[in-house]
C-alpha cells in the first residue's frame, strides 16, 4: 500500500494545501517519511488524514464556480467501527459545502472494503439533503464494495453502479470529467 499514491497529474491545476477555501489549506505532507498507516500497512505520505484510522483521502480538484470537487480515497470504509461517514461529513464535507461545493465525485478504486452500519445512513441522508441540486457519485468501486454498500442502502443517497464502475477519469481534465458525470447523473435522476 505504501506505493499507492494519490493521483498527481492534476497538481498543476489544483493543490488543496494551497487553496484557502480547502479543509486542507496549509496541510503539510512529508515527502519522505511514512507516518500514516491503515492497520499494519504504511501508506504513501501524500494521502491526507481526515482523522480516521482506516480511510484516507486526497482532494484532487475543487471548482467553486461550478460547485464540484473530486476526492480520491484509500483504505477501508468502515462505518461499523470507525463511523467513517460521520468523520468525513463533519471534518471535510461540511467545510466544503460551506464554500459552495454541492457535487462530489468520489474516486473509490482504492477502497478495499466496506463495513456498513444500519445506524450510519443518517449521515449519508444528511449529506444528500444539504446539497440542494447537488449529488454525490462514487466511481470505480470494486464489485464486492459496491455490493456491500448497496446491501446497506448507501445507494439511496449516492449515485453508484455499473456505468460508473469503469470510468476512465485519469485521461480527462477535471472539468471534462465533471461534465461527463453530470450528464450521467442528470439522466439517472431524471432531470
Amino acid at each position: 500500500m505504501h506505493t499507492l499514491e494519490p493521483y498527481y497529474n492534476w497538481r498543476h491545476l489544483y493543490i488543496a494545501a494551497e487553496d484557502p477555501q480547502s479543509p486542507f489549506f496549509e496541510y503539510q505532507n512529508s515527502e519522505i517519511h511514512f507516518t500514516d498507516q491503515i492497520y499494519n500497512f504504511l501508506i504513501h505520505p501524500q494521502w491526507d488524514s481526515m482523522e480516521s484510522e482506516t480511510l484516507f483521502l486526497k482532494v484532487l480538484y475543487a471548482d467553486y464556480n461550478l460547485g464540484f470537487a473530486v476526492i480520491e480515497f484509500i483504505g477501508e470504509w468502515n462505518d461499523l467501527l470507525n463511523n467513517n461517514i460521520m468523520t468525513l461529513k463533519r471534518n471535510i464535507i461540511e467545510l466544503m459545502i460551506a464554500e459552495g461545493i454541492n457535487k462530489y465525485i468520489l474516486i473509490c478504486e482504492n477502497v478495499l472494503n466496506f463495513h456498513g452500519d444500519l445506524e450510519a445512513d443518517d449521515y449519508y441522508e444528511e449529506w444528500q439533503d444539504e446539497l440542494e441540486e447537488g449529488w454525490i457519485v462514487m466511481l470505480n468501486l470494486q464489485d464486492h464494495v459496491l455490493s456491500e454498500m448497496s446491501r446497506f442502502g448507501v445507494d439511496r443517497y449516492l449515485v453508484m453502479g455499473v456505468k460508473l464502475n469503469d470510468v476512465s477519469w485519469r485521461t480527462r481534465h477535471p472539468k471534462q470529467l465533471f461534465e461527463a458525470i453530470d450528464k450521467v447523473v442528470t439522466r439517472r435522476l431524471g432531470g
